[in-house]
């Protein structure tokens, strides 16, 4: 992944809304939830390039079947399958157009059609294409005839899709209970940390003198909160490390690890691959973060 312009951009946005968080919100309620809207921002540009990425794999394996159709049909016309390519890189196939245009070129160079075509299931970074591509060169190699070859494949392509695209169906409606799920999660855990613990705490008598405000177990977790100083930054280090093994911080991490996990069974579940729920895994891991972060300070 590149760092464009665009990224530093976001970056140094990112920046500066720390910076002004730093400078009017340091000691409000919103310091740590402003923190995470910052940093949010500053590595926004390139999640959105994640995303785009997995987008623009969906596309090209969608449209790689009907490059595949074209070819066969004009080999089946009776052009030599180096003018088929040709023939066929004049059509638009959305993002896979300019991979084709590619390879028509580098057949139309004399580089032979194996290596060729090797290299533009390559550049295109899909483990569908490659492995199809793959498929068709051995079957070609081994003697068998490279129009029904390719039709084959394009068969079997055209079925993995269509049952992607029934499972994406059928799991929706999962995909929707998940999120609500975590929602309703996060408010347990809002109503726990916000109302139950502070009632549990008033039963007990506090610890004088210490830091802490509550009772403290015999493991030494803060049953209540600490108070984060911010009187020095040594001071707000340490507070903050204090607070990390307080019940609160616990009860965040808690949050953050559930949207996590959550994120990635629901990439599971909808795409069949653990890789693409790092996207649910993020929108929930901010969620929870900010909206706990800040039930707390309030």
């Amino acid at each position: 992944m590149k760092t464009e312009r665009r990224h530093i951009a976001g970056i140094a946005l990112g920046l500066v809304l720390f910076f002004i968080d730093a400078l009017f919100f340091f000691k409000s309620a919103w310091f740590i939830p402003l923190i995470v809207i910052s940093v949010t921002v500053g590595w926004s540009q390139y999640w959105i390039d994640f995303f785009v990425e997995l987008q623009r794999q969906k596309n090209l394996e969608s449209r790689f079947p009907d490059f595949v159709r074209y070819l066969v049909g004009a080999i089946r016309s009776g052009m030599p399958i180096s003018k088929a390519i040709a023939h066929v890189s004049k059509t638009d196939f959305g993002d896979l157009t300019p991979y084709v245009k590619k390879l028509a070129n580098q057949v139309e160079w004399s580089i032979p059609i194996h290596k060729a075509l090797l290299i533009f299931a390559y550049d295109t970074k899909n483990a569908v294409i490659k492995r199809a591509i793959a498929t068709v060169i051995e079957a070609e190699q081994a003697g068998g005839n490279i129009e029904d070859v390719l039709e084959t494949v394009t068969l079997s392509v055209i079925d993995i899709k269509k049952i992607k695209d029934r499972r994406k169906a059928s799991i929706h409606s999962q995909v929707i209970q998940s999120y609500v799920i975590f929602i309703v999660f996060l408010v347990i855990m809002i109503v726990v940390q916000n109302l139950v613990v502070p009632y549990v705490s008033s039963l007990g008598a506090p610890v004088a003198g210490s830091a802490t405000e509550g009772i403290i177990n015999p493991i030494g977790v803060s049953i209540e909160k600490v108070q984060l100083d911010y009187s020095s930054f040594p001071g707000f280090i340490s507070s903050l490390i204090d607070w990390f093994v307080s019940l609160r911080g616990i009860f965040l991490m808690i949050s953050l690890i559930q949207g996590f996990f959550t994120g990635l069974v629901i990439g599971k579940l909808a795409e069949g691959q653990v890789f693409p729920g790092l996207k649910h895994s993020l929108i929930l891991m901010t969620i929870a973060f900010f909206v706990i972060s800040l039930a707390q300070a309030v």
